[in-house]
């Protein structure tokens, strides 16, 4: 099963909150997200944004130039209904962030919870670092949460990679500064906790 098929079946059959990396709201990316972007004219890439309630948060705070992208359309779809009127607000992408062709420095801010350790090929995660040293502009923010060290080894049935903050920097390379890094334990719809690690860099 590929990647897309992979998903498009997940989200056909589970409920928004069903899934174990669902949150109400995503406070830690939502705060990391408004210091790297003081002006609400800022452009923001949501990676993975599928049917995550990040979008809903940001339009409440004032953001004008909000891109979506996810492998999935069934979950943009999702997304599109629940947000309403507030959907023709948002620039969807239904693409594989590995394959998808970007806009060259479009966006001042890229955000990635629980994409990159789905990676598991070295060629996958080149892939995507050249997609986001291609489309954020120098100066830009990139903000990307994995399992952490102590977080699963699988989920959604797929292998994942867990990263320590050192381990994620370095696939990102030498032209992404590493401002800061924080460990978070989710606390999944079903009880269970899991470790995520974020990194925050900017593109040189």
């Amino acid at each position: 099963m590929d990647t897309k098929t992979h998903w498009e079946k997940v989200y056909t059959t589970k409920a928004p909150d069903a899934v174990s990396w669902y949150r109400p709201h995503l406070e830690t990316s939502l705060a990391l997200i408004v210091r790297a972007a003081d002006a609400r004219t800022a452009s923001i890439i949501d990676i993975g944004g599928g049917e995550s309630t990040l979008v809903d948060d940001l339009l409440a705070r004032g953001y004008e130039n909000i891109t979506v992208l996810d492998v999935s359309q069934t979950a943009i779809d999702v997304t599109k209904r629940r947000l309403g009127l507030a959907a023709e607000l948002i620039h969807w992408l239904a693409a594989d962030i590995t394959e998808a062709e970007l806009e060259p420095g479009a966006y001042d801010v890229w955000h990635d919870r629980a994409v990159f350790h789905f990676l598991t090929a070295s060629e996958q995660r080149i892939a995507y670092v050249r997609n986001v040293a291609h489309a954020v502009r120098p100066g830009g923010h990139v903000i990307v949460s994995t399992f952490g060290p102590e977080g699963p080894t699988k989920c959604s049935g797929l292998d994942v990679v867990r990263y320590d903050a050192e381990s994620l920097h370095d696939q990102f390379g030498v032209r992404f500064r590493l401002v800061e890094s924080s460990k978070e334990l989710h606390r999944t719809p079903f009880g269970t906790t899991q470790q995520f690690l974020f990194c925050y860099c900017k593109v040189e």
